[in-house]
């Protein structure tokens, strides 16, 4: 992105969310009130049914299951909207202080009642059996049952109230430490200091120096907090290590694994596929380099433009919500009318500013309210894709909340969340490319398709394959030192390069801003499988045509009703075939095919 084009103001400067869904300002008295209201509700709840779960009629569980639920829709309107406000003000200490007394709060609450999961999960198998069975029960038969899975895992009521209070000064309280640090870092760049997501838009620039000084910036600004997190990298996998032990879990991805309702086979499966096929990334940089007219391919210019037409576009916030709302409404005239609901209802937050938390989300929030989408608009076309993803997940949260239950329906495991957002950018990009005649505009959105894919199939798998390396070395090695866990990274990269990209020795340090990796350990793998899944489901909308349109929309509104091979049957795929995977490797292939076919057929000079 040129100079001029970075100063010029995106439009989405004044686009922020109205969280009046919640509450009117920090200093509305429902904020009390609510929390009073909540913890009588358990008080309630823990007085009724504690000891009593095992002897409860199938009307009586359906009850019980609604008073629950009743709850964490209270608690979850209050940790919305406490979260939501403070991903925009990290720094501000109010907001701090807020979330502290929600996560405290929180705490507390699911004290009260832990007991409810862990008498559900001692009744006999039997007995349960015939409750599940029972129609009376079926808005939560499925919650229920999939509720049973974590019997091996869990402990005493006594321990879980323990690791529940300990997590708020625990692995809560260094998360919230790392934010806080990320959103108050300030990058050095040419006498200006800009916070990361400015920072990391110049990445992608066209002028090669400009990002070679911006992966300088970045890596500075990582140098300078890397006392800090390196420890705080350590304490969590050192965390994780204690849960899973006591717990007996037998490996650091196994909880992952549970959460996300993906077999370990499956998983498995997946990342062999994806480790195997490596050889398509350097096919790719190898393609880039020679477009480029490079001797040599560096870590900062794994994102520079191909300096071909349209290659350093700049869109305004109105033109890049045209180009998604365009895309969506040919596709479905149900993901365009929920799409146009988060901008005219004003459910996004889009400026980058000072304080606030770099990277986008999705919140789905609670039944009662809707979702919000959270980005840092820079005005690239990869800003308008990341509005397009989070919107995918928006759609999905909303779809899924309708007409169904908090415990059952709205939060869906990463694996199928994953797939509504990347379906979504597959949308777009395809409307795009289909509208586009000029074949060097063509080959520059190629390229820049075939990057967004790399980056969330190939390079998700090798930062799964960084976690592994960092969990298994913390646990039999100890602490780790700074340039132990860079180490392991810089492994994992060269890997997936294979040559193709020189990575030098300070980017060994950019494992250390990855949020994911310290709020979800394990999250990252959900990319890859959402990225070939994707490509199965959109393999099958060009077969079907507009036969597959309602069939995709009732698999979103499915939210996570049942599991996700059972769910994703009802559309044609298998997932438990050890071969689907390659599938979606294959169409990959055919991408880079495509896209090194074109390259030398319009410069045939630079190969």
């Amino acid at each position: 992105m040129t100079e001029a084009a970075e100063k010029r103001q995106t439009g989405a400067e004044d686009v922020v969310w109205d969280l009046s869904v919640f509450y009117s300002g920090l200093d509305d008295p429902k904020i009390n009130q609510d929390f009073e209201r909540a913890r009588e509700m358990a008080i309630e709840l823990a007085e009724k049914y504690r000891g009593k779960v095992a002897t409860l009629s199938a009307a009586q569980m359906l009850a019980a299951n609604q008073e629950i639920e009743a709850i964490y829709d209270l608690l979850g309107g209050i940790g919305s909207y406490g979260s939501l406000n403070f991903t925009v003000y990290s720094t501000d200490p109010k907001w701090g202080a807020f979330m502290q007394k929600i996560q405290e709060f929180d705490a507390e609450i699911e004290q009260m009642l832990v007991f409810f999961s862990l008498e559900w999960n001692a009744v006999d198998d039997e007995t349960a059996q015939a409750l599940l069975d029972d129609p009376v029960l079926a808005p939560y038969r499925y919650h229920l049952e999939a509720e049973r899975r974590l019997k091996p895992y869990q402990l005493s009521e006594p321990e879980e109230k323990i690791l529940i209070g300990k997590n708020v000064t625990g692995r809560d309280a260094f998360t919230r430490l790392f934010d806080q640090i990320m959103a108050a870092q300030e990058y050095d760049f040419d006498g200006e200091k800009l916070p990361q997501p400015q920072l990391l838009s110049k990445i992608k620039d066209s002028d090669r120096e400009v990002r070679r000084k911006a992966a300088d910036s970045l890596t500075a600004g990582l140098r300078e907090k890397n006392m800090e997190l390196t420890y705080i990298f350590n304490v969590l996998a050192a965390d994780k290590a204690t849960d899973d032990k006591l717990r007996g879990f037998p490996t650091w991805i196994s909880s992952r694994n549970l959460s996300n309702k993906a077999p370990d086979a499956v998983v498995e499966a997946l990342i062999e596929a994806v480790t195997s096929r490596y050889d398509l990334v350097a096919r790719h940089y190898n393609i880039k380099r020679a477009l480029l007219g490079y001797d040599e391919l560096y870590d900062y210019d794994r994102y520079a433009p191909l300096n071909l037409k349209e290659s350093d576009a700049f869109y305004t916030w109105e033109q890049g919500k045209g180009i998604v709302l365009n895309a969506f409404e040919r596709f479905s005239t149900t993901m365009g009318m929920v799409a146009s609901k988060f901008f005219e209802e004003n459910w996004i937050h889009a400026p980058v500013m000072n304080g606030k938390r770099g990277g986008a989300y999705a919140h789905p929030t609670v039944l009662s309210a809707h979702p919000f989408v959270f980005t840092n608009y820079t005005g690239n076309y990869s800003s308008v894709t990341t509005v397009a993803h989070e919107l995918g997940h928006g759609i999905h949260m909303y779809l899924s909340g309708q007409d169904n239950n908090v415990l059952q329906n709205l939060y869906t495991p990463l694996t199928t969340a994953e797939m509504a957002s990347v379906f979504a950018e597959m949308v777009v990009f395809q409307d795009l490319m289909g509208r586009e005649s000029d074949e060097e505009v063509q080959l520059s959105m190629l390229a820049e398709k075939i990057e967004d894919t790399f980056a969330t199939v190939f390079r998700q798998v090798s930062m799964n394959r960084f976690e592994h390396g960092l969990h298994t070395s913390r646990r039999s090695e100890g602490e780790l030192p700074s340039e132990r866990v860079s180490e392991i990274w810089m492994k994992t990269q060269e890997d997936m390069f294979q040559g193709s990209v020189t990575m030098r020795e300070d980017y060994g340090l950019w494992w250390s801003y990855v949020p994911h990796f310290l709020h979800t350990p394990g999250y990252v793998y959900a990319y890859a499988f959402g990225e070939l899944l994707v490509l199965a489901l959109y393999n099958l909308y060009k077969q079907e045509g507009a036969s597959f349109v309602p069939k995709y929309e009732r698999l979103l509104s499915a939210g996570d009703s049942d599991y996700p091979d059972k769910l994703l049957a009802a559309v044609g795929i298998d997932l438990n075939d050890p071969g689907f995977w390659k599938q979606g490797i294959a169409a990959i292939e055919d991408l880079v095919n495509q896209e090194e076919e074109l390259a030398k057929r319009l410069y045939p000079d630079r190969f």
